[in-house]
């Protein structure tokens, strides 16, 4: 007869190594996934702005044309409602790239035409300027003629025979008498501002100079000589 002790304990030794038993497989939770968050980040908010200026800003230091860094509320609430700058975009990049190359382009060929005239001047030979003249080189010039002035002031003489004895002197050459010159027989238009002439006294040879361009400075030879 088995002891009650041992019949007490196999209904549970049964139990636990029965395959049917509710400990004998882990118990399994669902789990719930939490929700995925999608976080957007938004773009910085640019503080500054690439420009191009249409106008001189001394706010700024700029000049018309630059293109300059500036803040955006700057640029939002100054520049832009005055029309001063432009947001300097690709496109407008490729503008501007496209106007320097044109004024490069005109740049060269002012300065080849310059040359060319440069030559002209430089291969025509000299350009002859009658005076007439004193004794032996001298030619009368505005120093002359003032002293001349002041000399027949000094002794009264009238006004018509001061005039007409200072119209008998021919003045010595100026830059505007090499100008008609030029334009009577190049049929050239120079603009007498850009003409250095040397201080000429006496008849013989000489050479003038002409700026036709920053880079270009022509010479031309001159012959006075006494009629």
């Amino acid at each position: 007869m088995a002891s009650p002790s041992c019949a007490s304990t196999l209904p549970w030794t049964a139990a636990a190594s029965s395959p049917s038993s509710a400990f004998s497989s882990p118990i399994r939770l669902q789990t719930r996934r939490a929700p995925s968050l999608v976080i957007v980040a938004q773009g910085r908010v640019k503080k500054y702005r690439q420009v191009i200026l249409k106008d001189d800003i001394d706010e700024i230091s700029g000049k018309k044309g630059d293109t300059m860094k500036v803040r955006a509320g700057f640029y939002r609430n100054f520049l832009l409602p005055k029309g001063k700058a432009t947001l300097l975009t690709p496109d407008v990049l490729k503008e501007m790239q496209v106007e320097q190359e044109r004024i490069e382009a005109e740049k060269k060929r002012v300065k080849e035409e310059a040359q060319q005239l440069a030559r002209v001047f430089e291969t025509i030979g000299a350009f002859k300027v009658p005076r007439k003249g004193g004794k032996g080189k001298q030619i009368f010039g505005r120093q002359v003629l003032v002293a001349q002035f002041h000399r027949l002031t000094h002794f009264s003489f009238s006004p018509i025979h001061i005039l007409s004895h200072i119209s008998c002197a021919s003045h010595s050459v100026t830059a505007q008498d090499l100008v008609d010159i030029i334009k009577s027989q190049l049929n050239r238009d120079v603009d007498k501002r850009l003409v250095e002439v040397p201080e000429i006294r006496e008849v013989g040879e000489y050479v003038a100079e002409i700026k036709l361009h920053p880079d270009v400075t022509a010479k031309v030879r001159l012959t006075v000589y006494a009629k």
